[in-house]
């Protein structure tokens, strides 16, 4: 099959808009397998603060790229880009249709517009420099450094994600470029799949509402327990993984930086700003359908009929599926 008529589908949004529940019901609607556009349900025993989607909740439909590394593994946009890939082609081997569902913007950009990270070398030492400083001094001189060679790429990236301010660093130091700019001429570039990017959303105030009812819900579940468990195996804040929402915040309440109750405000917090960072993002991407649950009347249904509708439109689907 050629790339150009490979199928794929992305079905993304904001953190806590009802993504997972919506792809599953889409799997089954249209003949789908789904790969996980996460950045943290890679890792194995990170299931409460990732949310991490539970094999009862699958129904039975194939996932892929969930729980599939340890917590002390690297994981970055260009391994996720290749391991997509993989999966993308063990689903069309089954005669079905991959779903890319998640939140990572960047990500799902670097799948679907086959962005090309070659110019960079893979220097692990100057890795192990940047992130031994942003241990030692704080994550905000690693920010200051990026907002000197790269000011577009700094007012886009968090100075909390250290995993990207870094890869944006390295990128300057190796070609001499920012990667914003870089970002935004791979972004031009066409697709090579016959895709549909479907963005879910809800209006603004109930998102940050699912966030709050989200975060006591991990607490209930026991985030605490499985942070603790983490830092028992030796997970630091160093880690990759370890830098993600529900992580850094509990393991500062362990490490004596805050209490349980300020880490679990800064979580809800920061969660909340996340959802209007991944908002701003999706809404700078071309090509996108946004799904606005209030325009359905919040009926799941009537979602998935004009989403099956838009595939029959592209030749995704056929009229009979």
């Amino acid at each position: 099959m050629a790339a150009a008529s490979k199928p794929l589908v992305i079905l993304t949004g904001p953190t806590a808009v009802g993504k997972t529940r919506l792809s599953i019901r889409l799997a089954k609607e249209i003949g789908g397998e789904i790969i996980s556009a996460d950045s943290m349900q890679v890792y194995r025993g990170m299931d409460i603060g990732s949310a991490k989607i539970t094999r009862e909740e699958m129904q039975g439909i194939p996932h892929y790229l969930i729980d599939v590394l340890e917590p002390w593994e690297e994981f970055h946009v260009v391994k996720f880009q290749k391991m997509a890939r993989e999966a993308m082609e063990t689903v069309w081997s089954h005669g079905r249709i991959p779903i890319l569902a998640g939140g990572t913007g960047f990500y799902i950009q670097a799948v679907l517009y086959d962005i090309d990270f070659t110019d960079t070398q893979e220097d692990a030492s100057y890795r192990r420099e940047l992130e031994a400083l942003a241990e030692k001094e704080g994550p905000e001189v690693l920010h200051r450094m990026l907002q000197e060679a790269d000011p577009d790429s700094a007012a886009q990236i968090h100075e909390n994600n250290v995993k990207r301010v870094i890869r944006a660093l390295e990128f300057y130091r190796d070609t001499g470029k920012p990667i914003s700019k870089h970002n935004e001429q791979e972004r031009q570039k066409a697709s090579p799949y016959c895709f549909a990017y479907f963005v879910l959303n809800d209006a603004r105030s109930r998102i940050y509402e699912n966030i709050d009812r989200r975060v006591d819900e991990m607490m209930d579940q026991g985030l605490l327990q499985e942070v603790e468990g983490l830092k028992a195996r030796g997970c630091t804040r160093s880690m990759v993984s370890m830098q993600g929402l529900g992580y850094k915040e509990i393991l500062d309440y362990l490490d004596g930086k805050t209490t349980l109750q300020e880490a679990v405000r800064i979580l809800k917090r920061d969660t909340r700003h996340f959802a209007k960072r991944q908002l701003t993002w999706f809404k700078r991407e071309r090509d996108v359908i946004w799904l606005n649950k209030q325009d359905f009347d919040y009926r799941e249904e009537r979602i998935l009929s004009s989403m099956k509708n838009t595939l029959q439109e592209k030749g995704i689907l056929t009229e009979s599926e």
